[in-house]
């Protein structure tokens, strides 16, 4: 069985990465490092990665740029940075891995906490992170050969507290370890047009 990772070397996707090597073929895509490179905010990109990897059974997204800033303040550049990677690099991911997946396959892509609850400088991310689960819920219906779709939305790691913990005061951390079983189960599972929180 061929997994293929997106955001393989990142704090989620490498430990995706880990619950799945030795028990599967799993490709990872990173992009700036990994088996091949691949920025999903860019369409020739996604093209040129999935040419180049070719069949796979189940493709995994723990990608998505997101810019933070208050709503007053956030530029039209940083809206375009949330919608064309977060949002439209996942939904293009989707329509064109669809032409490499096989029959019955699957697809999990990611969304986060801030779709339920939001944070300061955070109304970018809670806007295309309640798209893409509305995205995923609708277009499962859709879906040829059998494929499935659902999205993980995990919130604040316990591996990145150091880092974001004072912009998510109150939140219960989750360990990585615990949210990559989430993309494991959506993968291998049977659910489609499904939104795994880990919160």
């Amino acid at each position: 069985m061929k997994i293929v990772v997106i955001g393989a070397t990142g704090t989620i996707g490498s430990r995706i990465v880990k619950a799945l090597e030795g028990k599967y073929e799993v490709i990872k895509v990173g992009k700036s490092s990994g088996q091949y490179r691949m920025d999903i905010s860019n369409t020739h990109s996604i093209l040129a990665a999935l040419e180049e990897i070719n069949a796979f059974d189940h493709l995994i997204c723990a990608a998505g740029d997101v810019a933070f800033n208050s709503f007053t303040n956030m530029s039209a550049e940083e809206w375009q940075v949330n919608l064309s990677s977060k949002l439209m690099g996942q939904v293009n991911l989707t329509r064109e891995a669809l032409k490499y997946l096989s029959p019955r396959g699957s697809i999990t892509l990611t969304s986060g906490v801030l779709s339920d609850h939001t944070i300061a400088t955070g109304t970018g991310a809670s806007t295309v992170n309640g798209a893409v689960e509305h995205f995923v819920k609708a277009v499962s219906t859709e879906l040829p050969n059998g494929i499935r779709i659902n999205v993980v939305s995990p919130s604040l790691l316990q591996e990145s507290v150091d880092v974001y913990g004072d912009f998510f005061p109150g939140y219960q951390p989750v360990s990585g370890d615990l949210v990559a079983k989430a993309y494991i189960r959506s993968a291998l599972g049977v659910a489609t047009g499904q939104v795994f929180k880990v919160h």
